[in-house]
């Protein structure tokens, strides 16, 4: 499973690429709001500076001709960019196009297995069930994730499945062992699911020994 950041803050993806793990980046016009006034373009062309891989970039209109406009603007900003349309009939119908042209989409906001199979028949690259916003209304999230990874497995069906709306470490576990290909994941809980006390411990424990060690050989080392 590959791991995607969340974010249209520079500063967290520029972090998370150092470790040497992310493979992609999803943005929204909520993420895009937090950029610190920077054109759209802008915030996509820097972060494909930084990140060698899928950069998802938004649209907002409704209708399947707006959608199809703002797709085609965007594609042509870097050839990494993967342009998400929401899991409507109008985002299916532009799915289709945009495919017929060569452009990769991203299926958002998808709460269903229904809204997932119906995603890949169109030819979504990647589909985006939201695992915690199911969570927050009682229903089991992941399921939608295990569910939507069995039917493409089993109707050989190539979209990508990306679990979003990850809210804690436990997620991107229950992603990884659902099958998913892909979790995007916030800056915050990616920094949570890296650190273990145990780690934190074992490392001043060495460094406690190994200055006790020092002291005692009087720094020789050979």
């Amino acid at each position: 499973m590959r791991i995607f950041l969340d974010t249209a803050d520079i500063d967290e993806i520029r972090e998370a690429a150092r470790w040497g793990i992310l493979s992609g980046i999803t943005t929204n016009p909520t993420l895009m709001m937090k950029s610190g006034g920077k054109s759209h373009e802008a915030v996509i062309r820097e972060i494909a500076e930084i990140v060698d891989g899928p950069i998802s970039a938004e649209t907002i209109s409704l209708d399947t001709e707006g959608m199809l406009v703002e797709a085609r603007r965007f594609a042509k900003w870097h050839p990494n960019v993967v342009v998400k349309v929401p899991s409507t009939p109008n985002g299916w119908a532009a799915v289709k196009r945009l495919k017929e042209e060569g452009i990769r989409t991203n299926v958002t906001l998808c709460f269903s297995a229904n809204q997932a199979l119906f995603a890949a028949l169109a030819g979504a690259y990647i589909i985006s069930p939201f695992v915690g916003r199911l969570d927050d209304i009682s229903e089991d999230g992941m399921q939608v994730v295990r569910d939507t990874v069995e039917i493409y497995r089993k109707h050989n069906l190539p979209t990508l499945v990306l679990a979003a709306s990850i809210r804690h470490p436990l997620h991107i576990i229950d992603a990884a062992k659902a099958g998913a290909d892909i979790a995007t994941v916030p800056f915050k809980v990616l920094e949570l699911a890296a650190k273990h006390p145990l780690t934190d411990k074992g490392i001043d424990n060495f460094l406690k020994d190994w200055q006790k060690f020092t002291e005692e050989t009087g720094g020789r080392q050979a």
